[in-house]
């Protein structure tokens, strides 16, 4: 009795195996049309996918709208925030535009002492004997050229226009040794302007002095020694150089700062000659 319920059950396994194998090849066969039953396994398991599909996307949805409206809220923030800085820049400029608009009426100039009209030339010539001098441009009277005027590179104030010819200028350095070569200038400090002149070069130190600096003046290395403007021949505001270092004159009774040079003096080739703005008005006032 138990041999025939052992070979029922290896019979019933064979069975199985061979209609499991004939209806893999049967769904493997190309076929047109689907059985019945796969038909039915495909549209139910299409149904419950569809059943599942829409409040999962539903779901998924709202969670990205929400982060969509937090985000949009932050940038919103964020555009407001720029938007009243810009407001307050706007205000500042239009303040600080209506104070200088009445400041030049106060003055009556029409023009600024910083403003100015390059004349751009070219080195043709040099003394080797005076090097550290004078140079030779090929500008002169015929391009508007005078005597006195401020000559620069795009570093810094060079020198000044010396003699002016017709078509041809000397340009006499700020490295040249000459007493007379005074220029009016300040150093913008931390507690306002501090003012001086620059008298004189150092050779060995290849440093502009910078004199005439009253005692109690605050002065820090680094800081920038510019044109003032107020000799009455350059511009304001012209880069001369940076302080280095700052010493009690010869007397005590003021100070003096060695400057290095904005501009490199021993190689020059383009240079620009500055013609004051005011000055050409009042020319053209007078004529």
């Amino acid at each position: 009795m138990p041999q025939f319920f052992l070979n029922k059950r290896l019979i019933l396994l064979l069975v199985s195996i061979i209609f499991l194998v004939a209806l893999i090849g049967f769904s493997l066969k190309d076929r047109k049309e689907l059985t019945w039953s796969e038909q039915f396994v495909k549209d139910t398991t299409g149904f419950v996918q569809f059943l599942f599909h829409q409040p999962a996307q539903l779901v998924a949805g709202f969670f990205e709208n929400v982060q969509d409206m937090k985000n949009t809220y932050k940038e919103n923030k964020l555009l407001k925030a720029r938007l009243e800085e810009y407001v307050m820049l706007e205000a500042e400029v239009q303040t600080l535009k209506k104070e200088n608009e009445e400041l030049r009426a106060v003055l009556d100039k029409k023009e600024s002492l910083r403003d100015f009209i390059p004349i751009e030339a070219t080195v043709i010539g040099r003394n080797p004997d005076r090097w550290q001098e004078m140079v030779i441009i090929n500008k002169g009277e015929q391009q508007g050229i005078k005597k006195d005027m401020a000559v620069i590179t795009p570093s810094g104030l060079i020198g000044k226009i010396q003699h002016a010819s017709q078509f041809t200028s000397t340009v006499q350095l700020l490295s040249a040794i000459d007493r007379q070569n005074r220029i009016s200038a300040y150093v913008q400090g931390k507690d306002g302007s501090v003012f001086g002149l620059i008298e004189g070069y150092d050779d060995k130190r290849q440093a502009l002095l910078f004199k005439q600096i009253p005692f109690d003046a605050k002065i820090e290395k680094k800081q920038l020694v510019l044109t003032s403007g107020l000799g009455g021949i350059f511009p304001k505001g012209l880069p001369i150089g940076e302080v280095e270092e700052v010493v009690p004159d010869e007397y005590g009774l003021t100070k003096m700062a060695y400057v290095k040079p904005a501009a490199n003096f021993y190689d020059v080739d383009e240079v620009i000659v500055v013609k004051r703005k005011i000055d050409a008005v009042q020319e053209g006032e007078t004529k």
